[in-house]
């Protein structure tokens, strides 16, 4: 579809008095295989077959037809996201970032993360990733044991996970350490062993994530039956929260602990309801503009949205977000912080009073799971274990 930048300059509900922060999110779809947990818009391909070329020209036909909609906006932070966009030659992601640097205006100390597996690189490969323009690497480990790899359908084994890790310290001043828990079976004392491994490697950032059952995923049809009890997997997170900090890593997401001066700034723009342009197949944005917040989704099939980048245009739906629904979805991000938002972001970024969502707050400070002053909002310790039933709070009557 053409995308029409005029209709969306037009008068409308809302009166945004300035544009948040602008990110980039790049898809590359494809991986060596499709792990079972996995919901993402992922395509197992060997990396022999990549139609890397092909691949990168229609990345650079959908920059060029989305540069209207961001036009004269300073680019934060790229985040290279799969799949697995390490199976993409140090070659192509330096002609990725080439490409972005000659269409969009990022700013000099712009973060550039490449999501990397430890199954899909060969020794000097992050350095050489780290030549092509990229400064921050996200690992995605998972498990540094080779029964829980191999039950989550990994292709690489611990010792490939721990000479990735060891390579991406030696190539990048920051980096991430992907880790899952309440794995098949997984024990407390297994945990630890992960965490113990994974901290010794002294990782600037750390991001957890509980194996959960999603729609539409192998383990949707043939569920683990040994999965940890939710009591379980409650109290592995906080041994997890007790081991980063030991460390001097703070938690400052649900999901994300770091040490200082290494959170990550493409995820916190995120929570705080910045924006983001997305391209490539399946790939997402959320874009503001003076009088609206509008939302739009690329082709989701490679093979299509290879050929309707080069044609008719890559976006397969673009809507505005219906100004009632603004407030939830500003707090389904800003409440994963842990140092909560500014009310002064909530009026700034879904152009809203303070008075659309003061009767949740109100609701939400009574049960003990918010606090506020003047200024900010933050979510309490129960709070933020509760975090799902806070959010449900503003969803709309």
């Amino acid at each position: 579809m053409k995308l029409d930048v005029q209709h969306l300059m037009r008068p409308g509900t809302l009166s945004l008095p300035s544009l948040p922060p602008l990110s980039v999110y790049v898809h590359l779809p494809w991986c060596l295989k499709k792990c079972p947990y996995c919901d993402f818009n992922s395509h197992e391909m060997r990396q022999a077959e990549l139609p890397e070329t092909a691949y990168l020209d229609a990345l650079c036909a959908d920059i060029e037809a989305s540069l209207p909609l961001v036009w004269g906006r300073q680019v934060h932070s790229v985040f290279i996201g799969g799949g697995t966009p390490s199976l993409f030659s140090a070659q192509g992601i330096a002609r990725l970032i080439s490409d972005l640097r000659a269409r969009l205006n990022l700013v000099p100390d712009c973060e550039i993360t490449l999501e990397a597996n430890p199954g899909t690189f060969e020794k000097e490969r992050f350095h050489a990733f780290r030549h092509a323009g990229v400064n921050r690497l996200s690992v995605g480990v998972q498990s540094f044991n080779d029964k829980h790899l191999h039950a989550l359908g990994r292709v690489h084994n611990a010792a490939q996970a721990m000479s990735a890790v060891q390579e991406a310290a030696q190539a990048f001043d920051t980096f991430n350490i992907d880790l899952m828990y309440a794995l098949p079976g997984q024990t407390m004392a297994q945990l630890d062993e992960d965490l113990k491994t994974a901290l010794a490697l002294q990782p600037p950032h750390l991001s957890i994530y509980q194996l959960t059952v999603e729609p539409n995923t192998f383990f949707a049809k043939h569920p683990p039956t040994d999965l940890p009890v939710e009591d379980t997997a409650y109290d592995m997170l906080d041994r997890i929260t007790a081991q980063t900090q030991s460390m001097g890593m703070q938690r400052y997401e649900v999901s994300a602990y770091a040490k200082v001066g290494h959170r990550c700034w493409h995820n916190t723009n995120y929570w705080q309801f910045g924006d983001y342009l997305g391209v490539g197949a399946g790939a997402h944005s959320k874009l503001s503009f003076a009088h609206r917040v509008v939302r739009m989704v690329k082709h989701r099939d490679p093979k299509l949205y290879m050929e309707k980048a080069l044609g008719e245009g890559a976006a397969a739906s673009l809507e505005e977000v219906p100004r009632e629904q603004l407030a939830f979805e500003f707090m389904l991000n800003a409440l994963r912080l842990k140092e909560g938002f500014s009310l002064q972001w909530f009026a700034d970024r879904t152009g809203l009073p303070m008075s659309a969502v003061s009767q949740a707050l109100d609701k939400a400070q009574t049960l003990g799971l918010l606090e506020r002053d003047m200024h900010k909002v933050w979510p309490t310790e129960r709070g933020f274990d509760m975090l799902s039933d806070v959010q449900a709070l503003f969803l709309p009557a």
